[in-house]
C-alpha cells in the first residue's frame, strides 16, 4: 500500500481520533534488525577467532598484566600459561574484586557499573515483557512486526493503565537501585580512603591549593594559612623558560640516541662487509680497525637550522655540545630561581600529618582574600598535575573556564547537524518514496536498503561519538584544568550531555520526524489528528536503537578483544620507525590506558536509552541487556590482562555516572505523560504526573543528603583515622561511644531477623535471605563498618586484605619527599643515553666518549642481532634496562 493511502479521521473504539492505517515503507522493521544482526555477528565472531589465534604471539598487546616487569609481581594477573584458551580459565576463576586490590578503585567500580546496568535491564525485562508486550500486541492497532509490541499499537485507552502502573514499579526500582548504589559507594570510599595503605600515602595527605597568595608560599607562614597539621609545602610558580629548556634537552638526548644508533648500525654493516674478505673469528671487523676515512663517512651529519653559513656538521658532536650548553643554562636557571611577586598566579601543595588533617584543611576557609587558595584538590598524584595550568591568575582562570564551557556547549549544539543527518538516513526508504531527488533509491535491492537504514546509521553514530571526548579533553586542558583527573571528570560531565542530547534525543527525534514529516503536512488541515500521528510514529524511532545495541554489543565488544588498532600500530612503528633501544622499550612497555570520561557516559547513555524506552518499546531493554553483557565480558578481559589505568578519580566517576542514570527515568516519565495526554487517557496521565513529581522530590532529597558524604570525609571517621596509631584505636568499633553522639550499629538487618524468626533453613538464608538483605537494606550492608569488613575479606585469590598491615604502607626517602611536588623542570636530571651493544665495539667507544664528555650513557640491556636489528632485555627488564626506574607510589 502506498504511503499516500491514508485513512481519514475516524473514531476508534474508545472514541479517539483515527490513526494512520499504513506503515511507511521506511519505518524500521524486523528485516532492518536482521540486516544489522547478521553481518555484525559474523564480524564479531571473526574478530574473536583472530584474537584467539594470535593472542599468544603478542603478549605485550594481549596479556601484559600477566608478566610485564613494569608491574609489581604481586599486582600481576595470575595466568598458568599462554595457551589458546588459558585466559578463559583465568576469567572464570579471578573475581572482579581482584582488580580492586591490584589495579584501582575506579577499575572495580567501572565493572560494577556495567553489572548494575545489566541488572537494571534484566529486572526491567522481567517486569515489562510479561505485561506490556501482550498489552501492546492486543492494543487494537494495525502495526506489524516489531512495532506491534510497542506502545504505538495501543488504541484502547484502558490499556494505558498497565503502562502507568508498570512505570511506577520499574522506575521506583531504578531509583532505589541508584540510591542503594550511591550509599554503598559512600561506605566503600570511606573504608578505602581510611585503609592504611591509602590513608598514609603522600597524595592522600596532600592538598593542592590554587590561586595562592605570595605569603602562603613561604614556609614560615605554613601554620598560619593551613593549621598546625601542615608539615611541608611545595610552592609552585612560573618557570616557563626553564620548562622549555628541559623539554629541549630531553628532545636532544633522543636525537643523540638516534644519531648514535645510526653510527653503530652503519659500523656494524661496514664491519660485516669487510669481514667477507678477512673472515675474522667473530664474523665482523672491529670498529677500531676500520680506516679513518670510513669512520668519518659513516658518521651522521645534518645542517642546523640556525647555522649562519648553512654548514654541514657532525650530528653527534653537535648534539653533545648543545646538550652541555643547555645543561649549563638549566643549572644556572635553577640556581637563580626565586619566587617573586606572583599576584595570585601561583599554587601550593601542602602535606599534612594525617589524611584527616588534609580533609579538614580542604573543607575550611583558609583566608579572607577573595578567590585566594581556591579551588583546592585532595589525593592529587604528581603524575596527574598539569604544571602549566597551576600558575594562572584567578580572574584569568575564571575567564578561561567560561570560554572552555562556551566552546564545549557550542560543539554539542552544532554537532546536531551530522547527528540529524544520520537520523534521516535511518528512514531512507520512506525518504526515497517522498523526496523526489532520492527516488533512485527505490531501485536498490531490499537487503541494501536494510543495510543503509539498519547498519549504517548506528555505525556512523558510534564513530562520531568517539571523536568528542578527545576534543573536550583538549579544550579543558588548554583552558586551565589543573590535573588530568579534574579534566577527565569535566569530560565525563559534558560528554554525558552530548550522549543524551545528540546520540539519543536528536537522533531519535530526527529519525522519527523524517518518517512523519509529510503526514504532518497532510494533516495540517485536520490538526486534531496530529497528536495521534505523533504518538503513533515517534515511538518507532526506538527500533533505531535495537540495531545500535546490536552493533555496539557485537562488533565493538569483539573489537575491544582483538584490539587490532593497537596491534597494527605496534607492528608498524616497531618495524619502520623505532630505531633506538629507548623507542623499542617505550613502545613495548607502554600499556593501554582507559578514559573514564569517555566510557562512563557512553554506558550511562545506554542505560538511559533502555530506561527511557522501557514502557514505550520494552524490546529495547532486552537488546541493551545483550549488548552491555558482551561489553562487560570484553572490558573484563582487558582490565584483567591489558589495561593499566593512568587516571584515578577515586570513585568520583562512578558517583557521577549513577546520578546520570536518573535522566533516563525523567525522559521516560515525560514521554509517558505526553503520550497519555495525546491519547486523552486522563487516569494514566495523572498517575504518570504524580510519579514525575515524586521523582523530582526523591532526586532533590537524595542529592541534598548524600552530596556532603560523597564530597568529604565525615568528621567522626576522620577522628577514627587519627587513632590508627593508638594501641586500641584500630580495635575500637566505628561508632564507639555515646560521647561522640553516635550509636553502635546493629549487626542484623530486619530481613535477616525475619528470616531467623521464620526458621528459614541456613542454605536458603545464605543464598536468598542474605542477598535480599544486602540489596534492600544498605543501611546495614553499605556502612563504613560493613564495607571495611568486606574489604578485609580479600578477593579469594591473593588472600585476605588487612587494611592495618604496615607492609603495604608506602615509605619515602627524604629526597623523594623533597622533590615529590616540585615542578619536574626544577629537579629532573639529564636523561641517560641508552645505546645498543654491537659486535664491532662501536657502542663501547661511543659510550666512553659520551661519558668523557660529561653525559651519562650505557649500552647495557640492548644489542644488535645478526641482521642489525635492535633487541633489548625484555625478560630481564628490572636488572638490565638502564632507563627503567621503579615508580614511586605517591
Amino acid at each position: 500500500m502506498d504511503s499516500q493511502t491514508i485513512m481519514g479521521s475516524s473514531l476508534d473504539a474508545n472514541g479517539g481520533p483515527g490513526v494512520m492505517e499504513a506503515k511507511p515503507k521506511g519505518s524500521a522493521s524486523l528485516a532492518a534488525v536482521v540486516s544489522a544482526f547478521v553481518p555484525t555477528w559474523v564480524t564479531g565472531l571473526i574478530f574473536v577467532a583472530i584474537f584467539v589465534a594470535i593472542r599468544r604471539w603478542y603478549p605485550n598487546i594481549y596479556a601484559p598484566r600477566t608478566y610485564m616487569g613494569t608491574i609489581p609481581e604481586k599486582d600481576r594477573t595470575p595466568s598458568s600459561s599462554r595457551s589458546y584458551f588459558s585466559w578463559v580459565h583465568t576469567m572464570r576463576k579471578v573475581p572482579d574484586k581482584f582488580m580492586l586490590y591490584h589495579q584501582s578503585l575506579d577499575v572495580y567500580l567501572y565493572l560494577r557499573f556495567l553489572r548494575t546496568i545489566i541488572f537494571i535491564c534484566f529486572v526491567g525485562c522481567c517486569i515489562t515483557w510479561p505485561i506490556l508486550m501482550p498489552v501492546n500486541a492486543t492494543g487494537g492497532g494495525t502495526s506489524t512486526e516489531l512495532d506491534r509490541i510497542g506502545v504505538g499499537n495501543v488504541r484502547k485507552k484502558g490499556h494505558f493503565y498497565a503502562h502507568a502502573i508498570v512505570a511506577w514499579v520499574f522506575f521506583s526500582f531504578v531509583m532505589f537501585t541508584v540510591a542503594r548504589e550511591r550509599l554503598w559507594l559512600v561506605g566503600l570510599r570511606q573504608a578505602w580512603t581510611l585503609s592504611k595503605p591509602v590513608a598514609k600515602s603522600l597524595s592522600s595527605r596532600t592538598v593542592l591549593f590554587l590561586s595562592a597568595p605570595r605569603d602562603a608560599l613561604e614556609e614560615g607562614n605554613m601554620h598560619r594559612f593551613f593549621g598546625d597539621g601542615a608539615v611541608r609545602i611545595w610552592p609552585v610558580a612560573k618557570v616557563e623558560a626553564l620548562e622549555s629548556l628541559v623539554s629541549s634537552r630531553k628532545s636532544k638526548i633522543e636525537y643523540l640516541e638516534a644519531a648514535e644508533m645510526s653510527l653503530i648500525r652503519r659500523a656494524y654493516k661496514e664491519g660485516r662487509k669487510r669481514a667477507k674478505n678477512t673472515q675474522p673469528q667473530d664474523g665482523t671487523v672491529d670498529y677500531e680497525a676500520l680506516p679513518d676515512t670510513v669512520k668519518k663517512s659513516i658518521r651522521p651529519t645534518h645542517k642546523p637550522k640556525m647555522s649562519p653559513l648553512n654548514l654541514t656538521v657532525d650530528s653527534i658532536e653537535w648534539l653533545r655540545e648543545k646538550i652541555k650548553e643547555e645543561e649549563a643554562e638549566i643549572e644556572n636557571a635553577r640556581k637563580s630561581y626565586e619566587i617573586g611577586d606572583t599576584n595570585g598566579a601561583a599554587a601550593v601543595f601542602v602535606e599534612f600529618s594525617t589524611c584527616a588533617e588534609a580533609q579538614r584543611a580542604c573543607q575550611q576557609v583558609a583566608t579572607s582574600d577573595l578567590l585566594a587558595l581556591s579551588p583546592r584538590f585532595t589525593g592529587v598524584k604528581p603524575s596527574e598535575v598539569v604544571w602549566k595550568n597551576l600558575t594562572i591568575h584567578p580572574a584569568r582562570r575564571i575567564s578561561e573556564e567560561g570560554t572552555a564551557l562556551a566552546i564545549v556547549i557550542a560543539t554539542i549544539v552544532f554537532w546536531s547537524i551530522p547527528s540529524g543527518f544520520i537520523g534521516l538516513v535511518s528512514n531512507i526508504g520512506y525518504l526515497a518514496d517522498n523526496v523526489e531527488w532520492l527516488s533512485f533509491l527505490r531501485n536498490l535491492p531490499k537487503p541494501v536498503i536494510g543495510l543503509l537504514s539498519g547498519l549504517l546509521p548506528p555505525l556512523a553514530t558510534s564513530y562520531l561519538s568517539k571523536l568528542l571526548p578527545a576534543i573536550f579533553r583538549y579544550i579543558f586542558k588548554a583552558f586551565g584544568s589543573p590535573t588530568t583527573t579534574a579534566t577527565e571528570l569535566k569530560v565525563q560531565r559534558w560528554y554525558y550531555v552530548f550522549q543524551v542530547t545528540q546520540v539519543f534525543l536528536v537522533t531519535a527525534v530526527f529519525s522519527g520526524a523524517a518518517a512523519v514529516s509529510k503526514e504532518l503536512m497532510e494533516r495540517a488541515k485536520n490538526p486534531t489528528s496530529v497528536p495521534e500521528l505523533l504518538a503513533r510514529q515517534l515511538p518507532k524511532a526506538s527500533n533505531f536503537y535495537l540495531t545500535y545495541f546490536i552493533i555496539q554489543g557485537t562488533t565493538s565488544a569483539a573489537d575491544n578483544l582483538l584490539n587490532y588498532s593497537d596491534l597494527l600500530s605496534y607492528l608498524f612503528y616497531d618495524y619502520f620507525f623505532d630505531r633506538t633501544p629507548r623507542q623499542k622499550f617505550t613502545r613495548y612497555t607502554s600499556m593501554k590506558g582507559i578514559a573514564w570520561g569517555k566510557l562512563f557516559p557512553k554506558f550511562a547513555n545506554f542505560a538511559i536509552i533502555a530506561i527511557a524506552y522501557s514502557c514505550i518499546a520494552p524490546l529495547v531493554l532486552g537488546f541493551a541487556l545483550l549488548g552491555i553483557s558482551l561489553y562487560y565480558f570484553s572490558y573484563r578481559y582487558n582490565l584483567l590482562f591489558v589495561i593499566q589505568p593512568k587516571i584515578d578519580t577515586k570513585g568520583q566517576a562512578y558517583t557521577l555516572a549513577l546520578q546520570h542514570l536518573l535522566t533516563g527515568v525523567y525522559i521516560a516519565e515525560l514521554s509517558l505523560i505526553g503520550l497519555f495526554s495525546l491519547r486523552r487517557a486522563t487516569g494514566p496521565s495523572v498517575i504518570a504526573a504524580v510519579l514525575f513529581l515524586a521523582t523530582v522530590v526523591y532526586n532533590a532529597l537524595l542529592n541534598k543528603y548524600l552530596a556532603p558524604l560523597e564530597n568529604f570525609l565525615p568528621a567522626d571517621l576522620a577522628a577514627l583515622s587519627e587513632r590508627d596509631g593508638d594501641e586500641d584505636g584500630e580495635s575500637a568499633p566505628l561508632l564507639s561511644s555515646a560521647e561522640e553522639g553516635l550509636a553502635q550499629p546493629e549487626s542484623e538487618s530486619h530481613i535477616q531477623r525475619l528470616g531467623r524468626r521464620a526458621h528459614v533453613p541456613s542454605s536458603v538464608a545464605q543464598h536468598v535471605v542474605d542477598p535480599l538483605a544486602r540489596f534492600f537494606e544498605p543501611r546495614f550492608s553499605a556502612s563504613y563498618q560493613a564495607m571495611r569488613a568486606w574489604l578485609r575479606e580479600g578477593d579469594g585469590i591473593s588472600g585476605a586484605f588487612d587494611d592495618d598491615d604496615d607492609s603495604d604502607v608506602p615509605e619515602y626517602s627524604e629526597d623523594q619527599l623533597r622533590s615529590a611536588y616540585l615542578n619536574p623542570a626544577l629537579t629532573s636530571p639529564t636523561p641517560l643515553a641508552w645505546l645498543a651493544r654491537d659486535p664491532a665495539g662501536a657502542s663501547a667507544r661511543e659510550v666512553a666518549e659520551l661519558e668523557g664528555f660529561g653525559l651519562r650513557a650505557s649500552d647495557r640491556g640492548a644489542w644488535l642481532d645478526n641482521k642489525g636489528r635492535v633487541r633489548w632485555a625484555v625478560e630481564d627488564l628490572v636488572e638490565e634496562v638502564p632507563v627503567w626506574k621503579q615508580e614511586v607510589k605517591y
